[in-house]
């Protein structure tokens, strides 16, 4: 399935970041799971306990526990996981995942302009399927990537109700992302 039809399917995304979180996805709708936590041990029986539900798997590659920084990592969680994509703040792990052929979510923290001006260049060079925007709750900045860039963009951090979820939608966001559990059921 591609990136958009993805987010068209699923436009919230449970970030789950324990186990309680995890179970409890899966009594949601959402079918996009954002895995923010595990360790090199059991990452694989995470993604397995997920797509065992039909939802789609994608590993935040920076805060599993044991993995490293660099490339390999990519080929490992493809390698020894049903994992259809991972996340990352670093672009280089995020070109490799497009390479062989999972989802590559790039994570941008906009703190600034600078931060800003650096996403644009790892769009243009790096192409990564989707955009993860944090923190989501910024209408303006949102606008202004969903103009430069056709990219799929999820919303994530700091979204904290409904209002949150529809400015987000509103400013061009085709998701959001959050681990507030509550929200994953509306």
């Amino acid at each position: 399935m591609k990136a958009m039809e993805l987010l068209e399917a699923s436009p919230v995304i449970a970030a789950v970041k324990d186990e309680n979180g995890l179970h409890r996805c899966f009594e949601s709708e959402c079918q996009v799971v954002f895995i923010l936590y595990g360790n090199i041990l059991n990452i694989g029986s995470i993604v397995h306990q997920i797509k065992e539900h039909g939802k789609y798997a994608i590993v935040h590659a920076d805060l599993a526990h044991g993995l490293s920084s660099r490339e390999i990592v990519v080929d490992f969680l493809k390698q020894n996981t049903c994992a259809d994509g991972i996340i990352s703040t670093k672009p280089l792990l995020v070109k490799r995942a497009v390479e062989l052929g999972l989802l590559g979510v790039q994570r941008t923290f906009i703190i600034d302009s600078l931060a800003m001006s650096t996403m644009k260049k790892q769009i243009d060079t790096y192409h990564p399927d989707l955009v993860e925007v944090m923190p989501g709750v910024m209408p303006k900045v949102l606008k202004e990537i969903r103009s430069y860039t056709n990219i799929p963009i999820i919303a994530g951090g700091l979204i904290s109700d409904k209002k949150d979820i529809m400015a987000a939608f509103s400013a061009g966001a085709d998701a959001i992302s959050t681990t507030r559990e509550e929200l994953w059921f509306m």
